[in-house]
């Protein structure tokens, strides 16, 4: 991928979310469907979206990836409203591996996510789920557990009907800083000072997350170790 901030030559995990094969081992929480009709990995709740928190999902990747990458990923927004979220650094509160049986269940309900017994950041880089999220577009960085907003930025994406995907997500993290990128647009940056939320997170694992009713496209993921 050339689009977005330059990133090391040196890559340390690849999917190319291309076909049913690739997400072996990934786990979906909450009632969704995840198909590949056009040769990339789309991902949708099977619920109405009246059905509040009950529709929104998470599909986990099991890889744990290091501290100090990049994460990147094309993404493609195919139907509003909605709102995509990317989890990373995700680990259960004492270290776990984000997926380990003995944490409490999680079925895509927020709550689960921002207040249960896990640690995560979670970028929210495309928001028009709600009518003020539609009335003005921002990027926001949140912090768990707590669910804090620790930074938001201007989102660069336009609405369905005038977007020209696929549009390069860039997601920083680099020991304390994070940033956001959208093509060659950050979004913003924020270092964690460790004030808010605890110490700062480190390594863990990324997940996709959307809310009812959208339906996100998404290809070419790769986490590059940083300089």
């Amino acid at each position: 991928m050339t689009t977005g901030p330059a990133l090391s030559a040196e890559v340390v995990y690849a999917n190319s979310l291309r076909a049913a094969a690739d997400i072996e081992g990934f786990r979906m929480e909450g009632d969704g469907a995840v198909t590949f009709p056009q040769g990339r990995m789309r991902i949708e709740s099977t619920r109405s979206a009246d059905d509040g928190q009950a529709a929104n999902l998470v599909l986990w990747c099991p890889q744990v990836l290091p501290d100090h990458v990049a994460i990147r990923w094309r993404f493609w927004p195919v139907r509003e409203p909605g709102l995509a979220i990317m989890f990373f650094a995700a680990t259960g509160l004492r270290g776990e591996n984000v997926l380990d049986p003995t944490l409490t269940p999680r079925t895509g309900d927020y709550q689960q996510y921002h207040s249960g017994d896990i640690r995560t950041l979670h970028a929210s880089y495309f928001r028009r789920r709600y009518p003020s999220e539609r009335a003005l577009h921002l990027c926001n960085l949140r912090k768990s557990p707590g669910c804090h907003l620790v930074a938001q930025g201007a989102d660069p994406i336009p609405d369905v009907a005038d977007a020209d995907p696929p549009y390069t997500i860039t997601v920083i993290k680099d020991g304390f800083r994070v940033e956001v990128w959208v093509n060659q647009v950050r979004s913003f940056a924020w270092t964690d000072d460790g004030a808010t939320g605890g110490a700062p997170l480190t390594a863990g694992q990324l997940g996709f997350r959307q809310m009812a009713p959208m339906i996100g496209e998404y290809a070419d993921l790769e986490v590059h170790r940083l300089g």
